[in-house]
């Protein structure tokens, strides 16, 4: 079988698709991506060369802007953001959680584009933008489909991608880690290749405060709304589980902050997006190249 974002072998005995090659070509390899021969002498190639292979770089390809033919599931892994629609604070939009891992899962892609990277190519599905949210329901816009709910839709996705190498689901919220987890376990016993991540920041805090605020200063800016930032609880979750638990987020901080946004900083928020981004790359690496892409 090959590999994850390996090439798939032109067997002798079969002949390979003739449909259009959608991936730029660089100067680095002048190949086709999908059979390698030269750039000149393949059939497939109807795309222009890029004018430097440091252009690769600033690229990501999102699944929805393709067509099927451009799709060859021998080659590319999806990369899901999911997301949530829940609040955040006075501050931060409802889709804050949605936005990074789209933001993160785009990196992912992007950086793929580079041959010296070693990843097998990444595709960006469209976000799983409402999931599980129940510990911040009372608070007017959150919407939540439930931990089972959630779980049943991660399996049938990665269920539905079978024409992919693998898929990663980039989790961007903790709320989420129960459904994620059991999705998980219930797509690797179906046979199914498949990687959860989610971001952990050293010494951050919880929810809306300076960590999320920093990554949106960086991300989005012109969807926060600085002036109405204030400090919530900023005790360790550890400490405030059982309490979030049995009364949820309200309960314990009526806005809905647990952490302080008000020292947040676009310049922070670039080093932590980095951070992210590096440790989302070198997970899916060592997944992609580990025997049978587990994790």
């Amino acid at each position: 079988a090959t590999e994850i974002g390996s090439a798939s072998p032109i067997s002798s005995r079969r002949r390979p698709r003739t449909v259009p090659c959608s991936r730029p070509l660089t100067r680095v390899t002048n190949a086709c991506w999908r059979c390698r021969r030269a750039r000149h002498h393949c059939p497939m190639v109807l795309v222009p060369l890029l004018a430097t292979a440091s252009s690769v770089t600033m690229m990501h390809q999102r699944l929805g802007e393709l067509t099927w033919p451009e799709v060859d599931g021998r080659t590319v892994v999806l990369a899901v953001p999911v997301g949530s629609c829940e609040q955040h604070g006075p501050h931060l939009p409802l889709d804050t959680d949605t936005r990074i891992a789209v933001a993160l899962a785009d990196a992912l892609s992007q950086r793929s584009h580079d041959p010296a990277s070693g990843l097998p190519a990444v595709l960006v599905a469209p976000a799983v933008a409402v999931s599980a949210s129940g510990e911040h329901a009372g608070f007017p816009g959150t919407l939540s489909i439930g931990t089972e709910v959630t779980e049943r839709l991660l399996v049938e996705l990665v269920r539905s991608a079978d024409w992919a190498a693998g898929v990663v689901l980039v989790n961007g919220h903790g709320g989420n880690a129960a459904a994620v987890t059991r999705a998980v376990e219930q797509s690797r016993h179906d046979g199914r290749s498949v990687l959860s991540w989610w971001p952990r920041v050293p010494g951050g805090d919880a929810h809306a405060g300076r960590t999320e605020t920093s990554l949106l200063l960086h991300l989005a800016p012109a969807s926060i709304r600085l002036d109405r930032a204030v400090a919530g609880r900023t005790e360790p979750v550890r400490e405030l589980i059982d309490e979030l638990r049995a009364h949820g987020t309200r309960h314990v901080s009526p806005a809905g902050v647990l952490g302080d946004p008000t020292d947040a900083t676009a310049d922070e928020g670039a080093r932590i997006a980095a951070q992210l981004t590096d440790d989302l790359c070198h997970c899916v690496l060592e997944w992609a190249t580990a025997t049978g892409g587990d994790r």
